[in-house]
């Protein structure tokens, strides 16, 4: 049998209440915070335990240390993101307008989310194996889409991961340059310069008006 890694593990304390199904929520809502303020490493099981106004021992039954936490908190930001990104695509008509809405989606989710990039960042020296799952998980919620896009002769026939991780880099940076570093909307012709970009590239097409032309 094959021993799981931390970041593999997942939590097992699962609340027999609703009571307790809301409180392990509060920690993980107020952890996101706390992490994404203080960082892992400055973080304490009592910084939490206090904005949440649960008593340290309340914390127990839930988690069992703060590196709990915290990969739970990753682990359900990353759900919770897959699940959102795959409800807005179901009725998308083609995998081009998926891709469009799962950008506009994934922008509007890390404005609600803004502490999702120190979070994931600080994972890499937590715990490379939970960085990397977090954006493998991401990446294999691509490929689907893109395998059956080329296999119908809607997209090029490239590599779908390496396309994945393409476009995984557009979103996250554009995501970093104006909501995290900034803390706003990103403007809506950012995020058309994006999409024209993503399926028309750099290279001018002869025929074609320019933009500022």
């Amino acid at each position: 049998m094959t021993e799981q890694t931390p970041a593999m593990k997942q939590h097992s304390k699962t609340p027999a209440t609703t009571k307790g199904a809301k409180t392990r929520q509060k920690l993980l809502n107020v952890a996101e915070e706390v992490f994404g303020a203080k960082g892992y490493f400055a973080a304490s099981i009592i910084d939490i335990t206090q904005q949440a106004n649960v008593a340290q021992g309340t914390f127990y039954n839930y988690f069992e240390s703060k590196y709990e936490i915290y990969a739970e908190l990753i682990r359900q930001l990353s759900r919770d993101f897959r699940i959102e990104i795959k409800q807005e695509v179901a009725q998308a008509k083609s995998q081009r307008e998926a891709l469009e809405i799962g950008i506009h989606v994934f922008l509007k989710w890390v404005k609600n989310h803004r502490n999702l990039y120190s979070i994931v960042q600080q994972s890499v020296l937590v715990d490379e194996q939970l960085y990397r799952a977090y954006y493998e998980r991401l990446a294999q919620g691509y490929l689907k889409g893109l395998e059956g896009a080329i296999e119908r002769g809607e997209f090029k026939n490239l590599n779908p991961e390496t396309v994945a991780y393409c476009l995984m880099g557009v979103t996250s940076f554009i995501g970093m340059r104006w909501v995290y570093w900034e803390d706003k909307e990103v403007p809506d012709e950012v995020v058309q310069d994006a999409i024209t970009f993503i399926f028309e590239g750099l290279v001018r097409q002869e025929g074609k008006d320019q933009k500022g032309e």
